[in-house]
């Protein structure tokens, strides 16, 4: 009988042990954003901790970390107990894009963060300043053609995804733009409605009133479907470039070792935020798409995104340093 009970009791405190590893979360969590207030990648992680709270109870602390193209922030995610209460939410040129654009990194991103879940994606738009004369993909490339010295491409940051998708572009066109740095979208996106540069790559979502009022002119969507928001754009693909498909996501990641049970739960959460009625209105409203997926296809799907950024800043010889 003595011992009966003395395994009774040491089943009890094993199993008791297990029920409380699996209570998550128990306290604050942290999600450590990689850019500055007021973005997109910053509204989802805020979005996405008002869903957990609400779930759960548990207040999440957004902590914004910007610079050095995030790697400030997902470095600290990277180093930080994979207990699940320090996240990270990053965005495509965090995750995918810096490994190859830097000769060196204090962590890898591919191997020391754990994919956790799609916040959303935002897609890219070629647009010009509407008094260049074209008005369609082709034309345009036919204008640059003939008038080089005519056409300039504001920048809104080396080594983004809008300055990667020129490369890329101008490398299929055939065409080479002379590229000028701005400090940021919104700089960039003024210089090209004041002329004095004359095409760049945008997310429409803060921009869409200048092609409302004519100040733009877009000539295509880097999309595989049109956009539900501009029906009436062609895709690259419609114009002659095939698989040119490149847009900004914004996605949950995690410390790599963090247990599965709590990557499912995180994920579980990046999911139904989809579903909220006001939180997918502030999406929309800021023209992201939404993104249902598990965590091993997000995994999958990272891994694969990575593989095609190293494509593009391989074939377009492109190096920054940090």
């Amino acid at each position: 009988m003595r011992i009966f009970r003395a395994l009774s009791l040491a089943a009890f405190v094993v199993l008791s042990a297990q029920a409380a590893a699996q209570i998550y979360p128990v306290k604050p969590i942290k999600i450590i954003v990689s850019t500055s207030p007021g973005g997109v990648t910053d509204l989802s992680a805020r979005i996405l901790g008002q869903h957990i709270t609400a779930r759960t109870g548990q207040t999440v602390v957004i902590d914004n970390r910007a610079g050095a193209s995030g790697n400030i922030a997902m470095e600290a995610v990277a180093k930080a107990e994979p207990d699940g209460y320090t996240l990270g939410v990053a965005n495509t040129g965090n995750i995918v894009i810096n490994p190859y654009l830097f000769p060196s990194m204090p962590y890898d991103p591919l191997k020391d963060l754990t994919p956790v879940g799609m916040l959303g994606t935002v897609p890219l738009f070629l647009v010009i300043n509407s008094k260049v004369p074209a008005a369609s993909l082709q034309e345009f490339i036919a204008y640059t053609k003939n008038n080089p010295d005519k056409i300039s491409y504001a920048s809104a940051g080396a080594g983004t995804t809008p300055d990667l998708a020129a490369y890329e572009f101008g490398r299929r066109a055939g065409l080479k733009f002379v590229m000028v740095p701005f400090r940021g979208t919104g700089p960039a996106v003024q210089a090209v409605l004041g002329g004095d540069v004359q095409v760049t790559f945008v997310s429409m979502g803060p921009h869409i009133e200048f092609v409302e009022r004519g100040k733009l002119r877009v000539l295509g969507a880097a999309t595989r479907e049109r956009a539900s928001y501009l029906p009436e754009v062609p895709t690259f693909g419609e114009q002659g470039f095939p698989g040119f498909e490149t847009s900004t996501w914004f996605a949950l990641f995690a410390p790599r070792g963090t247990p599965g049970h709590i990557v499912e739960q995180l994920n579980g959460y990046t999911r139904s935020m989809q579903d909220d009625p006001d939180l997918k209105r502030r999406l929309e409203a800021n023209f992201v798409d939404r993104s249902v997926v598990n965590a091993p296809d997000f995994a999958a799907y990272v891994h694969g995104d990575a593989a095609k950024w190293e494509r593009i800043v391989r074939d377009n010889n492109i190096k920054l340093e940090q």
